[in-house]
């Protein structure tokens, strides 16, 4: 994990349901002001019916986090030191990576798709800009870690709007690819 003093990046990470089911998922870095450095996104992932059957609730925990969420912090040329996400789900990614993640609490995301396990609920809080964020409960020290960055952030900071641009950026990706 990087240490307090090097220049905070921050990832924005999230994914997007498809039509006919599956996700595609979209991370961005950027600095501590929110300017874009990188930009990487998935091919669409689509669990075939029996590999609903056989994860059953752990299946979208595991897509999001693990599958879409590792691949994207895997290829990033920028190695943000903190990665935000929209759901509770994503923060499965957190054991399999060294570096901080953090749910950004929000509005719609929070709540798990319906008979959907949502993966982690969160650890201990801590309000950064003007939003709270919540930490994967078997990596407390997260929480340490960002609150030695908190203040970099500036206090008026929305850290919910950033995944509106990965969104975005993923329907026009989407868009593309389609054409």
């Amino acid at each position: 994990m990087a240490k307090a003093d090097e220049t905070l990046t921050l990832g924005f990470l999230t994914a997007v349901d498809l039509p006919g089911g599956g996700h595609v998922g979209g991370l961005l870095m950027t600095d501590r002001l929110g300017r874009p450095l990188e930009f990487q996104c998935t091919t669409p992932v689509r669990p075939d019916r029996t590999q609903q059957i056989l994860y059953g609730p752990t299946l979208v925990p595991y897509l999001l986090g693990e599958v879409i969420g590792g691949t994207l912090v895997k290829k990033a040329g920028v190695k943000p030191n903190l990665i935000l996400c929209e759901s509770a789900a994503m923060l499965s990614l957190r054991p399999h990576i060294d570096r901080a993640v953090a749910r950004v609490e929000g509005d719609e995301k929070d709540a798990p798709p319906e008979g959907h396990n949502a993966g982690p609920s969160g650890g201990s809080a801590l309000s950064v800009g003007c939003r709270t964020l919540h930490f994967h409960p078997s990596h407390g020290s997260d929480r340490d870690f960002v609150s030695s960055y908190r203040d970099r952030i500036p206090e008026h900071a929305d850290l919910s709007e950033p995944f509106e641009r990965v969104r975005e950026a993923l329907a026009e990706t989407c868009k593309s690819v389609a054409a």
